[in-house]
């Protein structure tokens, strides 16, 4: 993978307290810069930009480097018919959003009867007995 220089972004890792002092939490983090890169993509060869902030939200999340550009990141997703979600970045890097196992299916529904007033109550999972259900007005109060 090729790489260039364009612009540095330093990313502090920490978050101070307006004294300046680190929360406790956050004294083991140190300064880390991050430069723009330019990165070949594996599946058609064009160069992509990997932004100094891009770097910084994919090094906070323990993600390795992309090895497509978001054209061909998008394309992958739709192919495996993955849907929602917005990527990370304003130039469409990242491709990291949405998904999440949803499905368009309609969700399964059960009938069963309210605990509280003994009217009928439809809900989103199978009633086993171990725990009362009640109808949509008696979860409300």
């Amino acid at each position: 993978m090729g790489t260039s220089n364009r612009g540095t972004t330093n990313a502090l890792l920490t978050d101070l307290r307006r004294d300046g002092s680190l929360r406790p939490h956050e004294r083991s983090f140190s300064l880390y810069t991050y430069t723009d890169k330019t990165l070949t993509c594996v599946d058609c060869g064009t160069e992509f930009s990997f932004t100094a902030s891009d770097q910084q939200f994919y090094a906070d999340r323990q993600f390795s480097e992309p090895r497509r550009c978001p054209a061909c990141r998008a394309a992958k997703k739709a192919a495996r018919g993955e849907s929602g979600g917005s990527s990370y970045g304003g130039n469409g890097g990242g491709g990291y959003g949405g998904g999440g196992g949803f499905s368009d299916r309609p969700r399964e529904m059960f009938t069963t009867t309210c605990d509280s007033c003994g009217n009928e109550a439809r809900v989103p999972f199978r009633p086993t007995g171990s725990k009362p259900v009640y109808c949509s007005d008696c979860f409300r109060r």
